[in-house]
């Protein structure tokens, strides 16, 4: 059986009748005991994770929970609950439109950061590399809705700052998206706020998350947001509602 057996290889669960252990955790030590966001991390990356340091993630996890039918994950799923499925397709409607345009400037944002870090060129320069690679826009910064301020963003920075007051963080890295953030106001003349994507990657990289995760604890996050969404449609009900009401109609440009 041992071909079957090595088929799948996982350090995080070991199960057999009567017994579940999850990262060398009994299942029923871990019950009332972790939180969720410790769960998180514990499943995710084998580690505990707990005072300060917890609260930051599960602060990063709270504030990224939502942002309204505008958003297109949340209006696909507004969209999918009026068309007969359940919630989990639903969710799985929304989630699956979040990408590196809707939901992924947070991983961008934490990969920026850890260059900055570790590069020796002054920060004008790093940015001026970054935009010659991916683009004119920096991940993280500037927000359509919000000027000159998200209201997120201060919140979740001065948890970093406390934190870091008593040394359970760095802060190197809150101090990084603030150079950015003065950088890019001098830059534009004008605000360029600091936004919850950049603000969780500030979180997400000051407890060492590789930046792919970054993103998948936000789709964790936003989850929230889009089961909220899908069953209060289908509280209210409404068949096939698309993202337009009925009375108007799109552009027409062809032959």
């Amino acid at each position: 059986m041992s071909d079957v057996s090595d088929w799948w290889h996982t350090a995080i669960i070991d199960m057999e009748p009567g017994r579940i252990t999850l990262r060398g955790h009994p299942v029923e030590a871990l019950i009332g005991n972790r939180g969720f966001a410790e769960m998180i991390w514990l499943m995710i990356t084998g580690e505990t994770i707990d005072g300060p340091r917890a609260r930051l993630l599960e602060a990063s996890l709270v504030a990224a929970v939502d942002h309204g039918p505008q958003a297109p994950s949340i209006a696909a799923a507004r969209m999918a609950a009026t068309c007969g499925v359940g919630l989990n397709n639903a969710m799985a409607t929304g989630l699956n439109m979040l990408g590196d345009v809707h939901g992924g400037a947070g991983e961008q944002a934490v990969m920026l950061y850890e260059r900055i870090d570790t590069s020796a060129d002054p920060l004008g320069e790093t940015l001026d590399a970054w935009r010659a690679e991916h683009g004119r826009f920096i991940p993280g910064f500037g927000h359509r809705f919000h000027k000159p301020v998200d209201p997120r963003s201060p919140r979740l920075l001065a948890l970093v700052d406390a934190a870091a007051a008593e040394g359970y963080v760095s802060g190197r890295f809150a101090r990084i998206a603030r150079a950015i953030e003065a950088r890019l106001a001098t830059e534009r003349g004008k605000p360029v706020p600091l936004n919850i994507d950049g603000a969780t990657a500030v979180i997400h990289a000051e407890l060492g998350c590789p930046p792919p995760l970054a993103r998948g604890l936000f789709c964790l996050s936003r989850s929230v947001g889009l089961l909220a969404h899908a069953w209060e449609q289908q509280c209210q009900g409404g068949r096939n509602k698309g993202p337009t009401p009925p009375g108007y109609r799109w552009t027409y440009d062809g032959v």
